[in-house]
């Protein structure tokens, strides 16, 4: 049985403890999306570091239908938070590369130019980045490595979806930020639409071992193993001298 109330506290104990030792005084930077997780993880921030060490950065690429939720977000937890569309560094990055990228690339490009984003307002702020993952993106690769799968400290990558949902909910968060479809903000189709399968099938196969479409088992499986490597530290040469 999960106990979103212990492991809830106990995240925040660890939040405190990650900047006692690994930048005591700094801010924690968070990338607002208006989902849940980024959500959820700036309030937990909030409650270990006080409103005033954290501080939100919000980046639509262009037009971002659902902005007023990252804004909702902000002024719900009333931290300080900086908008930084990134429009004109992502089409300056596809104008200057002299082939036509293959849309993968189109689609991490955007992902990639955020977290350089929020490391140079990071580093401007005496801060750390957060990583705003999620046990169940994790464990099939929907993340994009160097881009939103970065980060400094990483408070709840050991959560699946309903887990944070159960926290998003204990913390007091609106209904609307918890409950929202997640959606990259990218490519326009929700996360569940471009994976095939719901994160509440997801969650119980990771949680329970359980799954009734065996077609869907096949994929996760899939995911999961072609995806480890992002989870790993980066393979290094190491010489015999």
């Amino acid at each position: 049985m999960f106990n979103a109330e212990k492991v809830k506290n106990d995240c925040v104990e660890w939040i405190k403890s990650f900047f006692e030792q690994n930048g005591k005084d700094c801010n924690a930077v968070v990338g607002i999306s208006g989902g849940k997780d980024s959500s959820i993880v700036a309030a937990l921030c909030v409650e270990a570091l006080g409103k005033d060490r954290v501080i939100g950065v919000l980046m639509p690429c262009g037009e971002q239908h659902d902005i007023d939720m990252a804004q909702l977000l902000v002024d719900t937890l009333g931290i300080k938070h900086y908008i930084v569309n990134i429009k004109d560094a992502v089409d300056g990055v596809i104008k200057n590369i002299p082939f036509e990228l293959k849309p993968q690339s189109l689609t991490n490009l955007p992902a990639r130019i955020r977290m350089s984003t929020l490391y140079a307002v990071s580093q401007s702020n005496n801060g750390r980045v957060a990583n705003t993952c999620n046990l169940s993106e994790d464990w099939v690769g929907y993340s994009t490595r160097y881009g939103d799968a970065a980060g400094d400290f990483s408070p709840c990558s050991h959560l699946t979806v309903n887990e944070m949902k159960q926290i998003g909910r204990l913390i007091g968060l609106p209904d609307v930020l918890v409950d929202k479809v997640p959606i990259d903000g990218l490519c326009g189709k929700t996360d569940e639409d471009n994976l095939g399968f719901t994160y509440a099938e997801l969650d119980r196969y990771i949680r329970e071992g359980i799954i009734d479409d065996d077609e869907k088992k096949k994929k996760i499986d899939r995911m999961h193993k072609m995806n480890l490597f992002k989870l790993e530290m980066m393979p290094s040469f190491k010489p015999e001298i």
